[in-house]
Formats: C-alpha cells, sequence, structure tokens
C-alpha cells in the first residue's frame, strides 16, 4: 500500500514528525520532490535532527530510503548528512538514488544567491539552495542525470557545452568569474564516487515492491499554497508539492497511491515572501514565534523566523482539496494553550465581497481576513492520550477546524515527540 504525506499551506505543517512516527509500519519511505531547500524537525531517542534531503524515515533499521527521480539531488549534502546521523549515534541507514535523479551542480547554488542579489527588494525570498535555477535547468534539458555521471566521454562534452552558456550569464548579467569546464567535470567525477554504492533502478525496485505488498511512504516536502501551479505563483517552490506528483518524482502509477493524510497546523505559519492573508504581526506574532513548535518558530533550513498568524481555514480546506486528502493530521495543538480566545480566518473579503474560495495570486494579494473567535481552553495538553480527555474547548476548536476543512482528522499532534499523538475514531 502507498501513502502520501504532504502539506496543506506553506511548508512547516510538521510532516517530519508524521512521517517519523508512521515509518514504523513502513517499510520505504520515499522523497520525491525538492531539495535541501526545507527541512523536517524530527525529535526521537537519538536526539533532535534538521533533515533536509533525507527521507524521515531513517532512524528505523526496517525501512528503506529512497529519493526519487523528482529530487533535486545536491550529492555531497547527501553525503555530509548521512555521516552527520551516523555521527550522532543513529545506526547508517539503507538507502537508495534513482539513476533518474538530477544532480543539483554547484553552480546552481551561485546562480540562486546571483539572481537574489540581482532582484533585491523584488527577490523571491529563496533559500538560496539552488532549487530554482536546478528545476530551470532540468525542464531546458541541461540538467545532468545521475546516470551520465557513468559515462566519461558524453558527460565532459555536456559539461564543456553548458558552461559556454552559462559563462556567459556569470559574466554579463552578473559581472562574477566564469567557471572552468575542467573543474567542474572533476568535480562531478568526485560525485559519482559518493553517489555510486546508492545508485538503483527506483521505479523497478518499487514496481516489484508494490507487487510484494509492501508499506510504502511517500514524503512531500513544502505544502500546498507552495505548489508552482496551484500556490501563491510566484512565491512557490520549483517543483509540485501535491500528492500526485509522488506518482511521477517515485516512478510508479498514480492508482497505487490510497491513502493522503495531509498535515495541517493548528495555526499558521510561513518563510518566505508572499500573500499571507491570516498574518499576525508585533508582539502577537512575537510570543506565538516564541512559543511555537519545538524551540520557537524559525526555518529548518535557513533560520529565519517564521511568520505567524490565526489559523485560516480558506487556504486549509483549498490545500486539503487540491492534494485530495483522504485524511488530516493536525499539529503543534499544544501550543495554543496560553490564548484565552483563538481566531479563525473563515473567509476572505475581496473588493467588498466574502468568499470561501481561495484566489489566485492577483485576488489574494487585495484580500482581508473575515475571522470567527473561538474560547481557548487555557491549559497544557501535552500528556493527554485520549481524545476524550483533552478540554471541551480545545475540542470544539478541532471539531470546528475539521468541519471548515472538510476532511477528518485522524490525529491530534499535542507535542514534539514522536509519541505525542492522540489517534480519533
Amino acid at each position: 500500500m502507498v501513502r502520501a504525506i504532504v502539506g496543506a499551506n506553506w511548508g512547516d505543517e510538521g510532516k517530519g514528525k508524521i512521517t517519523d512516527m508512521l515509518a514504523k509500519e513502513s517499510d520505504i519511505i520515499i522523497r520525491y520532490q525538492g531539495g535541501s531547500n526545507a527541512g523536517h524537525t524530527i525529535i526521537n531517542n537519538y536526539g533532535k535532527f534538521a533533515l533536509h534531503l533525507l527521507p524521515s524515515g531513517v532512524f528505523y533499521h526496517h525501512t528503506t530510503s529512497v529519493i526519487g527521480n523528482g529530487v533535486a539531488l545536491n550529492i555531497p549534502f547527501l553525503v555530509k548528512e548521512i555521516e552527520d546521523l551516523v555521527s550522532k549515534g543513529v545506526p547508517k541507514p539503507d538507502i537508495l538514488v534513482s539513476d533518474r535523479a538530477q544532480i543539483l551542480m554547484p553552480y546552481h547554488i551561485l546562480f540562486d544567491q546571483y539572481e537574489e542579489e540581482r532582484l533585491g527588494k523584488k527577490s523571491f525570498g529563496s533559500t538560496k539552495s539552488g532549487i530554482a535555477p536546478f528545476y530551470s535547468d532540468k525542464y531546458a534539458k541541461i540538467g545532468f542525470q545521475v546516470s551520465e555521471l557513468f559515462d566519461e566521454e558524453s558527460l565532459k562534452e555536456k559539461v564543456d557545452r553548458v558552461c559556454e552558456t552559462k559563462n556567459v550569464l556569470m559574466e554579463h548579467l552578473y559581472h562574477k568569474p566564469a567557471m572552468d569546464p575542467q573543474e567542474l567535470f572533476e568535480t562531478l567525477l568526485e560525485y559519482r564516487e559518493m553517489v555510486k554504492p546508492y545508485v538503483c533502478d527506483v521505479s523497478k525496485y518499487l514496481h516489484e515492491a508494490i507487487k510484494a505488498g509492501k508499506n510504502i511512504l511517500l514524503e512531500g516536502q513544502l505544502g500546498s499554497l507552495k505548489d508552482p501551479d496551484h500556490g501563491i505563483y510566484p512565491m512557490v517552490t520549483s517543483s509540485s508539492t501535491l500528492a500526485a506528483y509522488g506518482a511521477i518524482g517515485a516512478g510508479i502509477p498514480p492508482y497505487e497511491i490510497k491513502n493522503i493524510t495531509t498535515v495541517v497546523k493548528a495555526y499558521s505559519s510561513a518563510v518566505g515572501a508572499g500573500a499571507f492573508v491570516s498574518e499576525l504581526f508585533g508582539d502577537e506574532a512575537d510570543e506565538l514565534r516564541r512559543r511555537g513548535g519545538d524551540g520557537g518558530e524559525y526555518g529548518a533550513t535557513t533560520g529565519r523566523p517564521r511568520r505567524m498568524g490565526w489559523f485560516d481555514a480558506v487556504a486549509s480546506r483549498y490545500g486539503c482539496r487540491i492534494q485530495g486528502s483522504t485524511e488530516v493530521a493536525l499539529t503543534v495543538l499544544d501550543v495554543l494553550g496560553y490564548l484565552d480566545e483563538l481566531q479563525v480566518c473563515v473567509g476572505y473579503e475581496i473588493d467588498g465581497k466574502v468568499t470561501r474560495d481561495f484566489p489566485t495570486t492577483v485576488e489574494l494579494n487585495r484580500a482581508k481576513p473575515v475571522y470567527k473567535s473561538l474560547p481557548g481552553w487555557k491549559c497544557e495538553i501535552r500528556g493527554i492520550k485520549n481524545y476524550e480527555d483533552l478540554p471541551e474547548n480545545c475540542r470544539n476548536y478541532i471539531e470546528f477546524i475539521e468541519k471548515e476543512i472538510e476532511t477528518p482528522i485522524s490525529m491530534v499532534s499535542n507535542g514534539p515527540g514522536r509519541d505525542e499523538i492522540i489517534f480519533r475514531k
């Protein structure tokens, strides 16, 4: 059985914890899109970790972790991430890398940095991990597949050809030193040795695994609103963040994805620029940021303070719909216990009209939140294992959200630890 775990909003919903928890029952965990530009924070018996490229199931002995063909593969980053885990006492995970995955090149990171500098105040708030230049090259058909590392002659010819065009940009658009094709070729040969032990025909491997009845998890990065087609374009990421893309980014048939677990945060947060209708500012935002997550709401990759807001039912309902959610895991509910009153954004007012539908970016930039107030529960809920034992106002908040997002909430996370979760019947 194949299950996808994806985010409903801007990312940072707590997918890492949910994947880590559900990996216990899984045989294979797959990253199918994105790169090292977002992190999943996990707290378990080994300690606290921020994973970037590796799937969040790497802490179990019985699982195989797969980097799918849809991932932006930063090879030295992957190797360093594996070494870091092992140095902290985690047994070396069983890892496979698709031979069709494309390589994030050193110049992708440079182009990302230079372009953000060039754009100045109009920049996209990139993590400068090279993701947009990587996917641009992939679709312009001048990217490098892992499989190409193993044919030196054609690799050398392609490196020379690519450097020729890239150096025009380097010198004349960014006024930076040109790249040396020989140096880049030697770097790629080093990458080949690093990745060689893990390379595999992943699509064939998964075909056999599905036939054998294995439990497979697809782990998405970021959330619905960062999808380049269905998100808050252009303030989006460069690969599809939707469960549907899991079939493409892993190389499996779409009909094999039976469950889509969408992770929804009990309040809103976002890293980077873009429309954010229910955003809070000043002391209110600072207080929620300080209390949020584990050790505060800061980006797992960049360390940037996240933008904070009230729960946005309009964005979350849309996010669940576009994912095709079969169930929702509601996270970081425990954070909200200090509030006397909670606001939920139930509509957007655009040009004097109120809508419950999530609009395109042009209209979204004009939207004002319409709030409904709910009473807080004013107590600590960590440690509670049964749904019925939650305070009444807390249950009312969950059930109100469930009704608004039109998707059953099957799991409620009430703490950062792997086992701090309430399963609803």
